[in-house]
């Protein structure tokens, strides 16, 4: 018996060889499969995250097409002036100039100024303007070429009341902007006739007549007619001529 016992030992294998093969065997498709002998949980957490960042990607590329659509869309539409102008809605002054003519002006009223007079716009009323005839001459240059007109040309405004406020005084009249236009170009003022308006309480802004008549509409729409005034010459003057004819 003895004998026998040991040749069937010995042709069974141990129990420590049959457990050894196995455990190679099924480590290393796992460590080909996932690149890594990790455990399984953590393979299915990198899967996951993998996935995730799959589907953000996707999500941005999606997001940014529609945000260069809405630019392009945007680019695309035409800007409205009409939703820009914030005083749409306020009343044009009837004194507001509608057009500068050669020998005149067209007023918002409906009053034509002609025959090359100027024009003497204050406090909600219009006036014909010749500063000329104080002299007796067609001129309104000095010999320097500076714009010279006698200071009883401006004297409707000694008549306002409340008065204008003097230099250094508080402003008790509500005109303190005097818009002047030159003709068809710009001309100084002569430092004599700036003393004088000064005098009087005004601030002055000297402009050829076109822009001039554009920024008393501007600022009587803005302000109040009661608080800009303007006189303007007619773009067809000529010195020593006139504008009428």
């Amino acid at each position: 018996m003895r004998p026998f016992t040991r040749r069937l030992r010995e042709a069974l294998p141990s129990p420590r060889a049959s457990v050894a093969p196995c455990t190679k065997t099924l480590s290393r498709p796992l460590a080909r499969q996932y690149g890594t002998s990790s455990s399984p949980r953590t393979i299915a957490a990198t899967t996951l995250r993998q996935q995730q960042r799959r589907l953000f990607a996707a999500r941005s590329i999606h997001t940014s097409s529609r945000m260069r659509k809405q630019q392009k869309t945007q680019e695309h539409t035409p800007t409205s002036f009409q939703d820009l102008d914030v005083l749409g809605n306020v009343p044009v002054p009837s004194t507001s100039v509608d057009v500068c003519m050669y020998d005149g002006f067209g007023l918002n009223s409906g009053i034509t100024i002609t025959d090359g007079d100027g024009a003497l716009l204050v406090d909600g009323e219009a006036f014909t303007w010749r500063p000329w005839e104080i002299t007796g001459e067609m001129r309104l240059l000095n010999d320097k070429g500076q714009f010279d007109v006698p200071a009883e040309a401006f004297g409707v405004f000694d008549m306002l009341w409340p008065r204008p406020a003097r230099l250094g005084q508080l402003a008790n009249s509500m005109i303190d902007l005097l818009v002047i236009g030159t003709g068809k170009s710009i001309a100084p003022l002569s430092p004599e006739l700036k003393k004088h308006i000064s005098s009087l309480g005004m601030r002055l802004e000297v402009l050829d007549t076109r822009n001039a008549a554009s920024q008393f509409n501007l600022l009587a729409t803005e302000r109040g007619v009661t608080e800009v005034a303007a006189v303007l010459i007619p773009i067809g003057w000529q010195e020593g001529i006139g504008a009428g004819e």
